[in-house]
């Protein structure tokens, strides 16, 4: 059906945290000075994509997964598995926490999926940081601190620069601060428990729901990080691949093209997001141009493919 990539329109989202970096970096168009998010490949009924080229332009790629499988190599499961956004934290963004597989299942009856991600830094300002796990040694301890709002002592700080990445497990307590942008890939689900928000007031002068007794009941304890598996796959004249991570939910690899480079991933479709430059991307059949902020998906029907130009790409995969 498709001989070369399928592009989609992002869905943009407004969030109390959010600001204006989505246009100043990407050239998308904004609902407002406070847009946080860029769901740029999403099947999620949340924000679900719409499809911009080829036969099935105009319908959406939740539409494309469940009556196209060949587009996926007939990869089984009822729910597209990935989602890709870009998040602008022009303010900190809440401390929260997102249940496994499991607890997803148990907590919340809608969600096909637990909630994994990772963190690939896009732009940072000077002193920008995030939260990354805490310092309880138990659950007790855990539900002592939260209930006292002791936060300078119980939440984990790690200052942030462009470049930088982190991969973030389910049950892992985290928080992107202010001054941060980056592309996260995660499995697609949108159920977040939200620990503590700085006691902030939304639009109508409320403070936002917190779900103390689910993160709780999600939060991994003691805290561990992971390790982190990133590696450079190649780096020569013609560019540089680099994996991320790999992990059982995605793999997750930087690609910067300066001149000709075939990725050579060992996927049936792939997950493609341009941060920087322009370029094309060259199948057996078609030749398309892709520049920065264009999101799109390499499907199973398109055989080899490669980049050309000077561009670099964050680039995911289900295995």
């Amino acid at each position: 059906m498709y001989h070369e990539p399928i592009f989609l329109e992002p869905v943009l989202k407004e969030r109390i945290w959010g600001g204006t970096k989505l246009k100043e970096t990407f050239g998308y168009s904004l609902p407002s000075d406070q847009t946080g998010e860029c769901w740029g490949i999403s099947a999620h009924p949340n924000g679900d994509c719409t499809i911009k080229n080829g036969p099935l332009r105009g319908q959406t790629l939740r539409t494309a997964w469940k009556e196209h499988g060949g587009l996926f190599g007939e990869e089984e499961g009822e729910e597209f598995p990935l989602l890709v956004k870009l998040l602008d934290a022009a303010d900190d963004l809440s401390v929260q926490v997102h249940p496994d597989d499991q607890k997803a299942k148990l907590l919340e009856k809608e969600e096909a999926f637990g909630k994994t991600e990772c963190w690939y830094v896009v732009q940072a300002d000077p002193g920008a940081s995030l939260i990354l796990g805490h310092h309880a040694q138990t659950k007790e301890e855990l539900e002592k601190k939260m209930n006292e709002g002791k936060w300078t002592e119980l939440l984990r700080t790690v200052p942030v620069q462009a470049g930088d990445f982190f991969y973030v497990p389910s049950g892992t307590i985290h928080a992107i601060g202010g001054g941060a942008l980056i592309l996260e890939t995660q499995q697609s689900s949108d159920t977040t428990y939200r620990v503590y928000d700085y006691d902030r007031t939304g639009a109508d002068g409320e403070k936002r729901e917190l779900h103390l007794d689910k993160s709780l009941e999600a939060a991994s304890v003691p805290h561990i990080d992971p390790n982190s598996s990133r590696e450079v796959l190649q780096q020569d004249d013609h560019g540089t691949i680099e994996q991320l991570v790999r992990s059982p939910f995605f793999q997750v690899y930087r690609i910067h093209c300066r001149t000709r480079l075939v990725p050579g991933l060992d996927a049936p479709y792939v997950l493609a997001s341009v941060l920087q430059g322009e370029g094309t991307v060259e199948t057996e059949d078609t030749t398309v141009s892709v520049e920065k902020g264009a999101h799109f998906i390499i499907p199973a029907t398109t055989g080899p493919w490669e980049i050309n130009g000077d561009v670099e790409l964050i680039v995911s995969t289900r295995r």
